[in-house]
């Protein structure tokens, strides 16, 4: 399943200073893409603080998320992999290269964009994401999340 027309943007950098960085670099592209507000990426900080690191889905991704009410306007998807992985606190799947992140503008996309990334890594996206070229990252993004 993928998700009709939802922009994505991806970014290499060499690392982050923490996870919170890290997540806020992706809330910030979501920001650069037009889906979200500021507040977001520190509602995805905040929400990480409250819950532990449930983000952590598998070893070294994270998916960073909100409520749509919490800053999100429109739907989008965002990568940043970063050279050096950070420690999120998760005792399995620690450290994390890829963070993930999405805003949905209703619940109904929050989900539709969940099931499409669950099928986009099941197939294998995160091992795509780590072998691809910096330029690549975008393009594979895209592919894999909209149709």
């Amino acid at each position: 399943m993928a998700v009709t027309a939802a922009p994505t943007r991806a970014r290499h950098v060499p690392g982050a200073a923490d996870w919170a960085a890290a997540v806020r670099l992706a809330g910030d592209l979501l920001v650069d893409l037009g889906v979200a507000g500021p507040e977001y990426g520190e509602a995805c900080v905040a929400s990480v603080r409250e819950r532990g690191p449930y983000i952590v889905l598998a070893p070294g991704l994270a998916l960073a998320h909100a409520r749509p009410e919490e800053g999100a306007t429109g739907t989008g998807v965002v990568l940043v992999r970063l050279g050096e992985p950070v420690v999120f606190g998760h005792p399995a799947n620690d450290p994390v290269d890829l963070v993930l992140a999405f805003a949905t503008a209703d619940a109904e996309a929050h989900l539709d964009v969940l099931r499409a990334l669950a099928t986009a890594l099941g197939a294998g996206l995160a091992a795509d994401l780590r072998a691809a070229p910096a330029d690549g990252l975008a393009d594979l993004l895209a592919g894999a999340v909209t149709r």
